[in-house]
């Protein structure tokens, strides 16, 4: 058989295995509470990461076991579907492989470890890293197509996943561009640059769709504004760009910054999805660190607006309709763009539509999500120094002696941030909000007098000096105390963070450990209730439910491990 011939046969073959599975998504489906499907990057618009399947739950978690691997191919032509499945229904042929991309021939296939969202549609899973995006049977781990983008280089740091509406996918890549494809067979679509390579940007973020509004975010450490873009998702065009920084004479927040150059240059990157509330048409994300990072030399000594901020915009104008900032006069590289939850409960006796975090300085914030209204600022990670009060506004006051300093400055958290990145959860049944918490020491050095040397992230080096391990904690959102600690044996030693947590209304709350597991939780109390020695996760744990059978699916690397309920 030709090798055209083969082309032409694995590609019936896929199409008619996704003929069987069935496929797209109806766009309003994610406007639903997360149950059956992961369709978008948080489960749902409101990234509670809340699951409201219960067929694994604390009476029999303890029968949940492996139900299949598979490890996802990266070059043409190499077998899909590991241990439980093959392509398809067994046996580990070929899945056909497509390939896009504007850079050379010889371009790099290597893949990333699987970092961000895997969703799953109607039976398939959709998972990528950086260059590469594959469909998955959720059954029994076929890989179904394989895409390569052919990058031109750019960093590889990692990948958040993908977004699909109807038939069609979109996901980034790490030279820049926006990449639309036909989920049922992995053709692409169209590509389009969102960004200018050159000036060394990489985007990660996994884009976030709504309507017909397709929220996008590219990334830099260096010395270029930051901006969140819509553009039409049938089309690629770009619809409104959100500048996070002034920009040009007059606008508001310019009278924070030293001048104009320094504002436009002065970062707040849009790194993570942020969250929709489809009641005020408002998509609420949070903003990166200020550029220089570690010094106000260039960016003078006013809190340096809109930098490591919630922001709410309007999704048909792209216009701020309020903001919350969370670290004015940012010096520590402590970003905002930590997952913002939307929660409708009741605070101090009257129901509030609000918006929760635990952001990376080590406080948490709970606001109104529909006026930016501050409601509660906490510290949650006992450890943090670096701010002496919490202002009338509700923002923690850095304290100047916890800057870079040229004799160095102890300061708690460090860089990586008292959390990070990996996704929290919250739990209705239980009140309470779930986060990693990592409460490590540093000292920080001033090392540079050249004003030239301090941008990006220049200019200062860090030194750990102790940590008191990682842990998970439960916050009360109406009070912002601790409700329980978990913390992990023999952290202080090991690895400095999980991968990001799930909640269950099975009264379960999953995560990563630092020992290679997988493990289940009592949301109540943090008793650890199950776990499975799989290797180190490398992203959140997800649930879905498929054929009456509810999984389980976290990502080893580039391995996908899926658990269910033995029989």
């Amino acid at each position: 058989m030709t090798k055209t011939m083969k082309a032409v046969l694995l590609g019936s073959l896929a199409a008619f295995a996704f003929a069987a599975l069935g496929q797209g998504l109806e766009p309003n489906s994610i406007l639903k509470p997360l149950s059956d499907s992961w369709p978008t990057y948080g489960g749902d618009y409101t990234q509670k990461r809340y699951s409201s399947l219960k067929q694994i739950n604390q009476t029999n978690i303890k029968n949940l076991g492996l139900a299949w691997v598979s490890n996802m191919p990266t070059g043409a032509g190499a077998p899909g579907g590991g241990f439980g499945g093959g392509f398809p229904g067994g046996g580990g042929a070929a899945a056909p492989t497509i390939i896009g991309g504007e850079g050379p021939d010889n371009a790099n296939t290597s893949a990333g470890r699987i970092g961000g969202a895997i969703l799953e549609v109607n039976g398939i899973l959709y998972v990528s890293v950086p260059n590469h995006a594959w469909a998955v049977d959720a059954r029994d781990s076929s890989v179904l197509w394989h895409y390569f983008w052919k990058a031109r280089g750019g960093n590889t740091i990692g990948n958040r996943g993908m977004a699909i509406s109807g038939d069609w996918l979109y996901f980034e890549t790490p030279d820049d561009f926006l990449v639309s494809l036909d989920a049922k067979t992995g053709k692409e679509r169209w590509h389009k640059e969102i960004s200018d390579f050159s000036q060394q940007h990489f985007s990660t973020m996994a884009p976030v769709l709504f309507g017909n509004h397709l929220m996008v975010g590219t990334s830099d450490d260096l010395d270029s504004p930051g901006y969140l873009q819509s553009f039409d998702p049938e089309t690629g065009d770009l619809q409104w760009k959100h500048y996070t920084v002034p920009m040009n004479p007059g606008d508001p927040g310019l009278d924070t910054w030293k001048n104009l150059d320094a504002a436009s240059h002065g970062g707040a990157q849009v790194w993570i999805p942020g969250s929709y509330d489809p009641e005020t048409h408002l998509y609420i994300f949070g903003t990166g660190n200020p550029t220089p990072a570690y010094s106000s030399a260039t960016r003078g000594d006013g809190d340096n607006l809109y930098t490591s901020c919630l922001i709410a915009v309007d999704v048909d104008s792209g216009n701020m309709k309020w903001y919350f900032q969370t670290s004015p006069h940012d010096t520590h590289d402590w970003d905002s763009t930590q997952a913002p939850v939307l929660v409708d409960a009741d605070f101090k006796g009257k129901p509030r539509k609000m918006v929760m975090q635990a952001a990376r300085n080590g406080f948490f914030f709970v606001l109104d999500r529909t006026t930016g209204e501050h409601l509660l600022t906490m510290k949650f990670s006992g450890a943090a120094n670096w701010a002496k009060e919490i202002d009338k506004r509700g923002e923690p006051a850095r304290d100047p002696e916890k800057d870079s300093t040229y004799p160095g400055s102890l300061v708690s958290p460090d860089n990586g941030g008292s959390t990070n990145w990996p996704p929290p959860s919250f739990d209705p049944d239980t009140g309470l909000f779930y986060v990693q918490l990592r409460e490590n020491f540093a000292m920080y050095y001033m090392t540079e007098t050249d004003q030239r040397l301090m941008m990006g992230l220049g200019g200062k080096e860090e030194d750990g000096v102790g940590a008191l391990g990682p842990s998970i904690e439960a916050i009360d959102y109406k009070t912002g105390k601790i409700a329980w600690k978990y913390r992990f044996p023999g952290g202080a030693t090991g690895p400095t963070s999980i991968t990001g947590l799930l909640t269950t209304a099975g009264h379960l709350l999953f995560s990563s450990d630092l020992v290679n597991s997988i493990v289940a939780y009592d949301p109540s109390n943090g008793k650890p209730l199950w776990h499975s020695r799989i290797g180190s996760v490398s992203n959140a744990p997800e649930t879905y439910m498929l054929d009456g059978r509810q999984y389980v699916i976290a990502a080893v690397n580039d391995t996908i491990y899926a658990f269910a309920l033995n029989p």
